[in-house]
Protein backbone atom coordinates (compact mmCIF):
# COMPACT_ATOMS: atom_id res chain seq x y z
CA UNK A 1 0.00 0.00 0.00
CA UNK A 2 1.27 3.19 -1.44
CA UNK A 3 0.82 6.15 1.85
CA UNK A 4 -0.18 9.12 0.98
CA UNK A 5 -0.37 12.00 3.60
CA UNK A 6 -2.59 13.88 1.97
CA UNK A 7 -5.28 11.59 3.28
CA UNK A 8 -4.16 12.17 6.78
CA UNK A 9 -7.38 13.78 8.84
CA UNK A 10 -7.15 16.47 11.73
CA UNK A 11 -10.44 15.23 12.97
CA UNK A 12 -8.93 11.48 13.43
CA UNK A 13 -11.55 9.56 11.44
CA UNK A 14 -14.72 10.30 13.66
CA UNK A 15 -17.05 11.60 10.93
CA UNK A 16 -18.29 8.91 8.60
CA UNK A 17 -16.99 9.30 4.98
CA UNK A 18 -17.75 8.16 1.19
CA UNK A 19 -17.11 4.92 0.36
CA UNK A 20 -13.97 4.83 -2.01
CA UNK A 21 -14.52 4.97 -5.57
CA UNK A 22 -14.97 1.80 -7.93
CA UNK A 23 -12.30 2.58 -10.34
CA UNK A 24 -9.73 2.00 -7.44
CA UNK A 25 -11.05 -2.03 -7.23
CA UNK A 26 -9.81 -3.68 -10.17
CA UNK A 27 -8.98 -7.09 -11.30
CA UNK A 28 -5.50 -6.65 -9.95
CA UNK A 29 -6.17 -5.25 -6.51
CA UNK A 30 -8.84 -8.65 -6.30
CA UNK A 31 -6.59 -11.08 -7.14
CA UNK A 32 -6.56 -14.09 -5.03
CA UNK A 33 -2.72 -13.71 -4.65
CA UNK A 34 -2.39 -9.81 -3.88
CA UNK A 35 -5.69 -10.59 -1.19
CA UNK A 36 -2.91 -13.43 0.25
CA UNK A 37 -0.05 -11.06 0.68
CA UNK A 38 -1.72 -8.76 1.93
CA UNK A 39 -3.55 -11.03 4.54
CA UNK A 40 -0.23 -11.68 6.68
CA UNK A 41 0.51 -7.88 7.63
CA UNK A 42 -2.87 -7.09 8.36
CA UNK A 43 -3.46 -10.50 10.60
CA UNK A 44 0.15 -8.80 12.81
CA UNK A 45 -1.30 -5.62 13.14
CA UNK A 46 -4.94 -7.42 14.29
CA UNK A 47 -2.70 -9.20 17.03
CA UNK A 48 -1.17 -6.05 17.79
CA UNK A 49 -4.14 -4.34 18.62
CA UNK A 50 -6.14 -7.18 20.15
CA UNK A 51 -3.20 -7.64 22.92
CA UNK A 52 -1.89 -4.18 24.13
CA UNK A 53 0.53 -6.20 26.39
CA UNK A 54 2.24 -8.03 22.91
CA UNK A 55 1.89 -4.53 21.27
CA UNK A 56 4.23 -3.30 24.40
CA UNK A 57 6.83 -5.42 24.29
CA UNK A 58 6.83 -5.01 20.58
CA UNK A 59 7.23 -1.10 20.82
CA UNK A 60 9.96 -1.23 23.18
CA UNK A 61 11.60 -3.67 21.07
CA UNK A 62 11.65 -1.45 18.05
CA UNK A 63 12.15 1.76 19.34
CA UNK A 64 14.82 0.51 21.98
CA UNK A 65 16.41 -2.49 20.15
CA UNK A 66 18.92 -4.05 19.83
CA UNK A 67 17.68 -5.43 23.13
CA UNK A 68 18.15 -8.82 25.25
CA UNK A 69 14.63 -10.50 27.14
CA UNK A 70 16.61 -9.51 30.55
CA UNK A 71 16.56 -5.67 29.79
CA UNK A 72 12.77 -6.33 28.19
CA UNK A 73 11.76 -8.15 31.97
CA UNK A 74 13.25 -5.27 33.81
CA UNK A 75 12.05 -1.97 31.79
CA UNK A 76 9.06 -3.46 31.00
CA UNK A 77 8.76 -5.29 34.89
CA UNK A 78 7.06 -8.45 33.59
CA UNK A 79 8.23 -12.39 34.53
CA UNK A 80 11.01 -14.14 32.39
CA UNK A 81 7.74 -16.92 31.22
CA UNK A 82 5.86 -14.24 30.42
CA UNK A 83 8.65 -11.84 28.47
CA UNK A 84 9.89 -15.15 26.56
CA UNK A 85 5.91 -16.06 25.56
CA UNK A 86 5.81 -12.74 23.79
CA UNK A 87 8.91 -12.51 22.21
CA UNK A 88 8.48 -16.02 21.11
CA UNK A 89 4.87 -14.15 19.85
CA UNK A 90 5.88 -11.70 18.14
CA UNK A 91 9.34 -13.87 16.18
CA UNK A 92 6.74 -16.27 15.12
CA UNK A 93 4.30 -13.45 13.81
CA UNK A 94 7.67 -11.80 12.03
CA UNK A 95 7.13 -8.82 14.01
CA UNK A 96 10.87 -9.49 15.53
CA UNK A 97 14.01 -10.67 14.58
CA UNK A 98 16.03 -13.16 17.12
CA UNK A 99 19.87 -13.12 16.95
CA UNK A 100 21.11 -15.98 18.46
CA UNK A 101 24.56 -15.71 17.53
CA UNK A 102 24.97 -13.84 20.90
CA UNK A 103 24.29 -14.64 24.74
CA UNK A 104 21.76 -13.21 25.43
CA UNK A 105 20.29 -13.06 22.35
CA UNK A 106 19.70 -10.20 20.81
CA UNK A 107 15.97 -8.65 19.39
CA UNK A 108 15.18 -6.53 16.89
CA UNK A 109 12.17 -4.57 14.94
CA UNK A 110 11.58 -2.81 12.52
CA UNK A 111 8.55 -0.32 12.64
CA UNK A 112 5.28 -1.57 10.48
CA UNK A 113 2.98 1.32 8.95
CA UNK A 114 -0.45 0.96 7.62
CA UNK A 115 -1.89 3.81 6.40
CA UNK A 116 -5.68 3.49 4.60
CA UNK A 117 -6.26 6.46 2.55
CA UNK A 118 -9.44 5.77 2.17
CA UNK A 119 -10.47 4.82 6.12
CA UNK A 120 -9.11 7.21 7.21
CA UNK A 121 -6.83 4.92 9.53
CA UNK A 122 -3.54 5.12 10.39
CA UNK A 123 -1.23 2.67 12.51
CA UNK A 124 2.41 3.49 13.36
CA UNK A 125 4.47 2.60 16.61
CA UNK A 126 3.49 5.46 18.17
CA UNK A 127 -0.57 4.44 18.09
CA UNK A 128 0.60 1.07 19.23
CA UNK A 129 2.51 2.67 22.43
CA UNK A 130 -0.98 4.56 23.20
CA UNK A 131 -2.63 1.24 22.63
CA UNK A 132 0.02 -0.23 25.27
CA UNK A 133 -0.57 2.01 27.79
CA UNK A 134 -3.50 1.22 28.84
CA UNK A 135 -1.00 -1.54 30.82
CA UNK A 136 0.46 0.59 32.81
CA UNK A 137 -1.61 3.34 33.11
CA UNK A 138 -4.94 3.30 34.70
CA UNK A 139 -6.41 6.64 32.42
CA UNK A 140 -5.72 5.45 29.22
CA UNK A 141 -7.48 1.95 30.37
CA UNK A 142 -10.81 3.74 31.22
CA UNK A 143 -10.80 5.84 28.27
CA UNK A 144 -10.31 2.42 26.29
CA UNK A 145 -12.62 0.51 27.82
CA UNK A 146 -15.36 3.26 27.65
CA UNK A 147 -14.86 4.23 24.36
CA UNK A 148 -12.29 1.56 22.11
CA UNK A 149 -9.19 2.04 20.03
CA UNK A 150 -10.70 4.15 17.33
CA UNK A 151 -11.76 6.99 19.69
CA UNK A 152 -8.70 6.30 21.14
CA UNK A 153 -6.26 7.13 17.69
CA UNK A 154 -8.44 10.29 17.48
CA UNK A 155 -7.68 11.20 21.28
CA UNK A 156 -3.74 10.51 20.46
CA UNK A 157 -4.48 13.24 16.85
CA UNK A 158 -6.40 15.48 18.89
CA UNK A 159 -3.61 15.29 22.24
CA UNK A 160 -0.73 16.06 19.49
CA UNK A 161 -2.61 19.07 17.83
CA UNK A 162 -3.05 20.53 21.65
CA UNK A 163 0.47 19.99 22.48
CA UNK A 164 1.31 21.49 19.26
CA UNK A 165 -1.04 24.58 20.40
CA UNK A 166 -3.52 23.90 17.56
CA UNK A 167 -5.73 23.33 19.65
CA UNK A 168 -7.67 23.50 22.93
CA UNK A 169 -8.83 20.73 25.69
CA UNK A 170 -12.21 21.67 24.75
CA UNK A 171 -12.34 21.71 21.18
CA UNK A 172 -10.29 18.11 21.57
CA UNK A 173 -13.29 17.56 23.82
CA UNK A 174 -16.03 18.57 21.10
CA UNK A 175 -13.87 17.00 18.35
CA UNK A 176 -14.38 13.53 19.57
CA UNK A 177 -17.18 13.55 21.41
CA UNK A 178 -16.15 13.30 24.74
CA UNK A 179 -16.39 14.76 27.94
CA UNK A 180 -13.96 17.98 28.93
CA UNK A 181 -13.18 16.12 31.93
CA UNK A 182 -12.33 13.04 29.92
CA UNK A 183 -10.18 14.86 27.24
CA UNK A 184 -8.25 16.67 29.27
CA UNK A 185 -7.11 13.07 31.30
CA UNK A 186 -6.80 11.39 27.99
CA UNK A 187 -4.56 14.19 26.60
CA UNK A 188 -1.78 14.26 29.08
CA UNK A 189 -1.79 10.34 29.76
CA UNK A 190 -1.22 10.07 26.35
CA UNK A 191 1.73 12.77 26.53
CA UNK A 192 4.92 9.69 26.67
CA UNK A 193 3.56 8.16 23.68
CA UNK A 194 4.09 11.28 22.12
CA UNK A 195 7.23 12.39 23.32
CA UNK A 196 8.89 9.19 22.87
CA UNK A 197 7.06 8.77 19.39
CA UNK A 198 8.34 11.52 17.86
CA UNK A 199 11.95 10.84 18.74
CA UNK A 200 11.75 6.88 17.50
CA UNK A 201 8.81 6.48 15.26
CA UNK A 202 10.11 7.13 11.91
CA UNK A 203 6.23 6.87 10.77
CA UNK A 204 5.54 9.89 13.54
CA UNK A 205 5.23 12.49 10.77
CA UNK A 206 2.48 10.54 9.16
CA UNK A 207 0.19 11.03 12.16
CA UNK A 208 0.97 14.74 12.39
CA UNK A 209 2.25 16.05 9.06
CA UNK A 210 0.55 19.60 10.21
CA UNK A 211 1.78 19.76 14.21
CA UNK A 212 5.59 17.64 14.43
CA UNK A 213 7.71 20.17 14.83
CA UNK A 214 5.95 22.12 16.98
CA UNK A 215 4.39 20.00 19.92
CA UNK A 216 6.20 21.17 23.34
CA UNK A 217 7.35 17.77 24.91
CA UNK A 218 9.32 16.82 27.64
CA UNK A 219 12.79 15.04 27.13
CA UNK A 220 12.97 11.96 27.01
CA UNK A 221 14.82 11.69 30.50
CA UNK A 222 11.24 13.55 31.81
CA UNK A 223 8.87 10.36 30.80
CA UNK A 224 8.70 7.84 33.05
CA UNK A 225 9.15 4.65 31.81
CA UNK A 226 11.16 5.99 29.19
CA UNK A 227 15.33 4.85 28.99
CA UNK A 228 17.13 8.14 28.93
CA UNK A 229 19.41 6.81 25.65
CA UNK A 230 19.05 4.02 23.11
CA UNK A 231 21.32 0.90 23.93
CA UNK A 232 23.05 0.89 20.81
CA UNK A 233 24.78 4.21 20.47
CA UNK A 234 24.35 4.29 17.02
CA UNK A 235 20.62 4.13 16.81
Amino acid sequence: MTADRNHVRSDGGIDAIDPPPMDVIDEVTLKPETLAQNAPRLETVIQLLNHPALARVYVYVCYWGPVAPPEIMEALDLSKSTTYEYVDRLVDLGLVDCDDSTRPQQLTADPIIIVEQYGPIVITPTVLHALALQEIDEDVEYFMDRYGLGKLIAALRGAGLHFAGKTTQRMVATDIDVRETEAMMIIYALKPALAVGREHDPYFEYLFPDAHEEMDLPDLDEVAGAPSHSPDPDR
